[in-house]
């Protein structure tokens, strides 16, 4: 991990960031992708927490991205228990599998944690996420909206005993759906690149 820097992107970033997030993402979970043009739209949503938008350099190189959003857990009793989330992190896929995300990741958990953040949600693989302090949410009586079963919603404490007592639903932030007409035509500005139908995607 010598030469790597975490920062706060800048406008100066937008276009390495959003072109190393459809980078990291194409024909993962689906032909194409749209996870670029959700963090474009996000820059500029309510939710979106600017001092958790961050990136990774290696060598002056931008090869890392995350960027935080406020959202929350509608109780069972009928209260509204402010969290974050993240998402896209992306990483380029030359630096995949060599722990970068996890550095990053852990970064900015910490510094939602000095934010006043008591938890985090997430959709994700307990296999990655699950070394960074993440549960299945449904296990701690925190459901997921969508699909209220699912192993792959994830939540993790940042204050000790933040989710005690606590059971309810979660719904991913509206700013997470995208119109894919208006991310087709986004993504036309970038390089082509060939969408392709791959065994394991979602969608």
């Amino acid at each position: 991990m010598q030469n790597i820097i975490i920062r706060n992107e800048t406008p100066a970033d937008y276009r390495t960031v959003e072109n190393l997030t459809r980078e990291a993402f194409w024909n993962v979970y689906r032909p194409g992708c749209l996870e670029h043009y959700v963090l474009h739209t996000f820059r500029t949503d309510p939710a979106f927490v600017p001092e958790l938008d961050l990136v990774m350099e290696k060598d002056g190189e931008i090869m890392g991205h995350v960027m935080y959003v406020r959202s929350a857990i509608k109780t069972d009793d009928g209260r509204t228990i402010p969290i974050m989330t993240f998402g896209p992190i992306s990483i380029a896929p030359q630096f995949k599998r060599q722990g970068y995300g996890k550095v990053l990741l852990e970064y900015s958990m910490e510094k939602a944690k000095e934010m006043g953040a008591g938890a985090l949600a997430i959709t994700g693989n307990i296999g990655f996420y699950g070394k960074s302090g993440f549960v299945v949410s449904k296990n701690r009586g925190v459901r997921y909206e969508d699909d209220p079963d699912a192993d792959y919603f994830l939540i993790a404490e940042l204050e000790p005993g933040f989710l005690n007592g606590i059971t309810g639903t979660y719904k991913d932030p509206d700013g997470y759906f995208v119109d894919e007409n208006e991310a087709e035509a986004f993504d036309a500005a970038f390089p082509p690149k060939e969408k392709l139908k791959l065994p394991g995607q979602l969608f």
